[in-house]
Parts: C-alpha cells; structure tokens; sequence
C-alpha cells in the first residue's frame, strides 16, 4: 500500500498563491496516476486534478482550469499542485490520492485507493 503525506497548506489572501505537494512513500510512484480532490465544510468531495504515471497527460475541473497545475516528480516519489489566483471559494481540505488500477487519469474519487491526511487551504477574502 502507498502511503501518501500532504503539505504546503495554509492561509493566503485572495489572489494569493500557495503550493501543495504529496509525498508518496512504500511502493513505486510511478506506477500510480495521481489526484488531487478537495472537500470544503459542508460540502462533498470534489475532483481538482489528476495526472497521468509519466505526466503524458492531465485534466481540471472547470472551476480551477487556468489558476491551477498538477505536476509530478517521479524521481522524488512527489505530486504538487501549484494554486494561484486563489479565491476564497477554494477553502477547503485538499487531498491527494493514488491509483494503481487505472490505466488513464479520472475524476471519479472512487477510482482512486490511497489518500493521504489532508492539508487545510484558506482563503480570505
């Protein structure tokens, strides 16, 4: 089983900029597509991004596309998302998350078997 640790969370200002990054740890990384979801308070889970084993591809919900990008350090064992232009809308608890039974990247949170802790992102406005 992998074992994923976020980090980088924290409380910016709208606009603001903030990176997250997912270390992954106890099987090979590469052999995982990758996601990032988020849940805010209230709220259910929702996609923001995922990416392919060898970065050949990527996607983006609607509501980060142009602000946020996924990206992987195979050699690291290490998955980022760098947030900018942030809104408060994007409070929420981010979370990374591993697949190894996927051959293409999705958005379905049930595709994907690992999760890391979470990492708090705040926004103000």
């Amino acid at each position: 089983q992998v074992l994923l640790v976020e980090s980088g969370g924290g409380l910016v200002q709208a606009g603001g900029s903030l990176r997250l990054a997912c270390v992954a740890s106890g099987r090979t990384f590469s052999n995982y597509v990758m996601g990032w979801f988020r849940q805010a308070p209230g709220k259910e889970r929702e996609f923001v991004a995922a990416i392919s084993r060898i970065s050949s591809s990527s996607e983006y919900a609607d509501s980060v596309k142009g602000r946020f990008t996924i990206s992987r350090d195979n050699a690291k064992n290490t998955l980022y998302l760098e947030m900018n232009s942030l809104k408060p809308e994007d409070t929420a608890v981010y979370y990374c998350a591993a697949s190894r039974s996927i051959v293409t990247i999705s958005t379905n949170e049930y595709s994907y078997h690992a999760w890391g802790q979470g990492t708090q992102v705040t926004v103000s406005s």
